[in-house]
């Protein structure tokens, strides 16, 4: 099934244009296939480019950008990753909080706190090192 295409009207220097042209006349390529090829490739060169990839991150971190642009640009599963990332970090609170203070050890053991008394097998253990 072919792309969906999108027309797109531009100006550009008349000195870039003629450049494009000549090199149209010499590859037997239109214009319009010369400028795509063109485009196709500097998105190639920035998809892999490191720098422009952390200019991306910071742009999704600071609201500049929303997730759609940060996947298109970074893939799936690390737009993912940010994704996930920033609900935590803007989550309010950023950590789970007891709507109540901590109950004490006879509240939580319902007055029969546990205590810790070594066994047998603890003290071979113990005795075996």
């Amino acid at each position: 099934m072919p792309e969906e295409k999108k027309r797109v009207d531009f100006n550009a220097d008349v000195s870039v244009i003629e450049s494009a042209d000549s090199i149209t006349e010499v590859t037997n390529d239109t214009r319009t296939d010369f400028i795509i090829d063109a485009i196709k490739n500097e998105i190639r060169k920035l998809r892999n480019d490191e720098d422009f990839r952390q200019e991306v991150v910071d742009a999704y971190y600071d609201g500049r950008i929303d997730h759609s642009i940060a996947e298109d640009i970074l893939g799936v599963e690390e737009a993912t990753r940010m994704k996930l990332l920033k609900e935590s970090i803007d989550r309010t609170p950023p950590e789970p909080q007891l709507e109540d203070s901590v109950p004490t050890d006879e509240e939580f053991y319902d007055g029969k706190v546990p205590t810790w008394k070594p066994d047998e097998r603890s003290k071979s253990a113990s005795e075996g090192t």
